[in-house]
This record gives structure tokens, sequence and C-alpha cells, in this order.
């Protein structure tokens, strides 16, 4: 489980806010075993990525933006989309 996190519950669903520096392998140990939605820190680029577990795997969801409000919002669209809410 990640120690750190923060919790965005602005609206539904609450989001955890990954601490930077946590690796991709730490979140999806966090996600299989929670099944929290997840704002990552993509680490690569300047964009937040979304990650949720579907019952059978971790789904990123890449270029969410990058302002962590924007990317928050961008994240519920597409989980809304998805039929994931």
């Amino acid at each position: 489980m990640l120690d750190g996190l923060t919790y965005d519950d602005s609206e539904p669903p609450s989001i955890g806010l990954v601490p930077p520096g946590t690796t991709w392998e730490e979140v999806h140990d966090h996600i299989k075993i929670a099944h929290d939605f997840l704002l990552v820190w993509s680490g690569t680029g300047d964009e937040y990525s979304g990650a949720y577990w579907t019952g059978t795997e971790m789904v990123v969801l890449d270029d969410l933006g990058a302002e962590a409000d924007e990317a928050l919002d961008e994240f519920r669209d597409e989980l809304r989309q998805r039929g994931e809410l």
C-alpha cells in the first residue's frame, strides 16, 4: 500500500494523488489491493496519468494535463465515458 497519498474528494469519485517518485510497480501493487482511482505524475513529459483497476488489470490513461486540477477533471470525465463510475 502506498504511503503519503492525499485524496481529492471535491466530487465523486475520490481520487488519490500519488506522491512524486512513486514507481509504476508500486502504483500497480496499490491499485490491485485497494482498487483506488489514482492520479500519477507520469515521470515522462509534463503530464499526469490516471490509473485504475478493472477487476483483472490496471488501466493507465495518459496525457490528462499538466495541472493537477485539469488532470482530475479530465480523469473523471474519462472514467464516466468508459462507464467506470
